[in-house]
Parts: C-alpha cells; structure tokens; sequence
C-alpha cells in the first residue's frame, strides 16, 4: 500500500489539472454504465456494480465475482459509445480481480482541402483497456484499490497511445448506514503524441459519500469532483446581457456559485429491490448549459434498473441541452450458477 499513499501524497503537493476541454483523452470521464449516469455522471460508492471500479477501484469486492456487464450509450452529435466489464474472485488470499474495455466511436468525418473539396471520408475512435484491483487494510474497514489503464486514441492518420492509473480508499463498514471514499482518477502519462505538443490528461480527485435512511427505502450520493483545480467556474454566454450603455456585461460567479459546481447529487429509490428508481443532478452541468429564455433541465438525469434473474437491465437519460440529450443502455449478467 505504499504506492497508494506515495501517490495521494505527491498529487496533492506538486500536481495541477486542466479542466474541460483542455486534456486529451476526455473519453475516460464519459458515464457509459446507465447506473452511473442516472445518479449525475460519478457516483462513487456503489459496491454492487461491476461497473463501478471503473470510476472507484477500491469498490472491488468479491460479490462482484463472475458478474459481467454490457453498457452502450448514444452520445451527442451521434458518437457512440461501449464498454464491457468483468470481474473475478480468484481465492482469498489473491483477491478479486477486474477488467474493463470501453470504445468510443465518433463516426465519419469528411475530409477536404484548404479550398474545401471534399477529398473523401476518415474515422476517430478512442479506446481504453482496464485492470483493477482492490484489497482490505489489516485491522480496519478500509479498503484500497488501483487500476492500471492502456489507452488508444486514433484521429484518421494520427494515434496517441497512453498510460494512466487511478487510486482510491473506501471506508465501509456493513453496520454502518454511510460510505466515504476518496479517489484519484487518470493520473498518468501520454507516451505518443498526435503532434509535436503533449497534452495533460483529465487527472482529477474526488470525494464521495452514500447514506442509506433507515426509514425510507432510500439512498444519497454525494460527490465533490475537481477538488485539484477549486476555480472551475465558465461564464455561460446566455448570462450576458446588454447594459443600458449598450455594453455588455455578464455576471460575476460567485465563491458560492464555484463551490456548487463542484457538486453531483443523486438518490436511488429501492436500492436493494428487483426495481430501482434514480435520479442525479449535476450542478456544474446545470449551470454551464442552461439558457436565460426558458427551462431546459440541463443537468438532470434520472433512469431506473430492473432485476429479472441473474439479469439485470439499467437504462438512464440524461439531460444535457434543448438540441441533444443522451440515453444509456446497460444490461448485468450473473455466470453463477446459484443466483444471489
């Protein structure tokens, strides 16, 4: 567990982090399972999903063994997107194993020249190969995890070829109605460049927290994202307005307002059923994405599971803009023979 520390250590003294728009490799931030995206995009203490080590492989336990999951998504402006994930129960003394490959594919782009011709047609796909791996801390309700990522990116001519790790601790302890987790995601390194300039991946750190009401068949989540860079605050262009000097202006973003876009929240309705409700709401999203004229709902996502066997079907909406929206598909399979 020394590399675990070590890199926790490191990342928060000397490490700083673009955001949106300004790494490579922004794929890996994309909710492909239907679970994650209808709880607001990064949920982080789910531990009865195999897709969840994906975002938090300190999740990986071995009530995940022999589980499989297919998810597909249809992204904005037709990009598509699909990931399989896998885990295995070895023995107790080697752990629980995972694996996950996720694709995405951004279709057919017209190729021209400096005049405009069209000259034909090229392809863009990217591409991601995970392993995970998780284990308990002697003595305590901690657990740490690691997962170690080769990842692929293609633009026509041009590839990029890279390399990341994300590290995370999860407290959890069965008596206890809460879970908190820290997580550090997609540190690492772009080996091949697509041209002369290297570019930083979409490293960041996050916090997360679940609470389960007594009461009510009812759990929150509760996630903090970017904690590495606090201002990650835009300026929504549909904020600015004329003055009446004919100037325009835009209001300022306040401390407050910076913090909430930091936040995703989300509640699952039956979590322990054969049917399950969800809704999240990402503040940053919300935000970012709206417009003055009228209500859009930017930032809600809401889908539901439903468990027939060893088979479970997940599928979430997610709303991003008036003019596009996504929904994802993910269906769970259970190999064992005795269904649990």
């Amino acid at each position: 567990m020394r590399y675990f520390y070590l890199s926790f250590l490191f990342v928060y003294i000397s490490s700083f982090s673009q955001i949106g728009g300004e790494q490579v490799y922004n794929f890996l931030n994309v909710p492909v399972s239907a679970r994650q995206a209808s709880l607001g995009g990064k949920a982080l203490t789910i531990l009865d999903d195999v897709n969840q080590p994906y975002w938090n492989p300190s999740v990986i336990n071995q009530n995940l063994d022999n589980k499989i999951s297919i998810n597909y998504i249809n992204f904005l402006g037709d990009i598509n997107y699909a990931s399989f994930s896998y885990a295995r129960f070895f023995s107790k003394h080697i752990g629980t194993f995972y694996a996950n490959i996720s694709v995405a594919d951004y279709g057919d782009f017209l190729r021209t020249n400096t005049e405009g011709i069209i000259l034909g047609n090229f392809k863009s796909r990217d591409l991601v190969f995970n392993i995970g791996y998780a284990r308990n801390l002697p003595w305590t309700n901690l657990y740490a995890g690691v997962n170690l990522k080769a990842i692929n990116s293609n633009i026509d001519n041009y590839s990029s070829l890279g390399i990341a790790t994300d590290v995370s601790i999860i407290y959890y302890n069965h008596n206890k109605p809460f879970i908190i987790t820290a997580v550090l995601r997609n540190y690492g390194y772009q080996i091949n460049k697509y041209t002369d300039v290297k570019e930083k991946l979409p490293m960041e750190i996050l916090l997360g927290f679940s609470y389960d009401l007594t009461d009510i068949p009812l759990r929150w989540y509760i996630t903090m994202d970017n904690l590495q860079k606090w201002n990650v605050s835009v300026e929504n262009p549909s904020d600015i307005q004329n003055t009446l000097n004919s100037n325009t202006g835009s209001s300022k973003i306040s401390f407050i307002g910076n913090s909430m876009r930091h936040f995703i929240v989300g509640a699952e309705f039956f979590p322990k059923g054969n049917f399950n409700l969800r809704l999240g709401y990402n503040f940053r999203r919300a935000r970012e994405l709206r417009l003055v004229e009228r209500r859009t709902f930017s930032g809600l996502n809401f889908g539901f599971g439903l468990k027939m066997g060893r088979y479970k079907l997940h599928y979430a909406y997610s709303k991003y803009h008036p003019s596009s929206n996504t929904s994802t598909f993910s269906l769970d399979i259970n190999l064992d023979s005795k269904i649990r």
